[in-house]
C-alpha cells in the first residue's frame, strides 16, 4: 500500500470516529478522506487568531482546544474548551467571514483539517458527499447555537 493510501485510510477512520458525519456511507468516508489533512499541534500553540481570514476548519481527533475571545480591554478569555470529536473554525470556512475567536491548543492535539479550497474542490468533484459534510457541519452549528440561546435565556431568568 502506498503512503498516500495509508494516510487516506487513517483519515477515513478518524472521520468515522469523530461522530460528526453519521449520515455518510462507508464509501463516502473513503472518498472524503482525500480532501482532509492531519496536523499535530503542540500545547500552547495558536491554531488561528480572532479576526484572521478563515481558510480552514478542524476536527479534534485527540487533545483539547481552547476557544478564546478578546475583551474590550484587550484580555484573552477562554469561552470554551473543545474535546475530541468537536469541529471548530467551520463558520469562517462556510460564510467567508473573519475568525470570530482565537483557538489555541490546550494540550498536544491531533487535528483533521479541511481547507476552504479543498471543500470547493470536493463540491466540484463529489457534490453529494460535500453536501452531506456541509449539512453535518450546519447541524452541529445549529445545535451549538440552540445551546448558546438556552444559556443566554437561563442567565436572564
Amino acid at each position: 500500500m502506498s503512503e498516500k493510501t495509508l494516510l487516506n485510510n487513517e483519515i477515513r477512520d478518524w472521520l468515522m470516529d469523530c461522530g460528526l458525519f453519521n449520515q455518510l456511507l462507508p464509501a463516502d468516508f473513503a472518498a472524503a478522506s482525500g480532501y482532509f489533512s492531519i496536523s499535530t499541534i503542540a500545547q500552547g500553540e495558536e491554531i488561528f487568531h480572532e479576526g484572521d481570514p478563515g481558510s480552514f476548519m478542524c476536527i479534534i481527533h485527540t487533545g483539547q482546544v481552547a476557544v478564546q475571545k478578546t475583551t474590550s480591554d484587550g484580555q484573552q478569555v477562554t469561552i470554551a474548551t473543545l474535546r475530541s470529536g468537536r469541529s471548530f473554525g467551520e463558520m469562517a470556512v462556510l460564510d467567508g467571514e473573519r475568525r470570530s475567536a482565537s483557538c489555541v491548543a490546550a494540550s498536544n492535539c491531533q487535528l483533521l483539517n479541511l481547507g476552504k479550497d479543498s471543500l470547493e474542490k470536493m463540491l466540484n468533484d463529489a457534490p453529494k458527499i460535500a453536501a452531506k459534510i456541509i449539512r453535518a457541519l450546519a447541524v452541529s452549528l445549529s445545535k451549538r447555537l440552540r445551546m448558546a440561546d438556552g444559556q443566554l435565556l437561563s442567565q436572564q431568568a
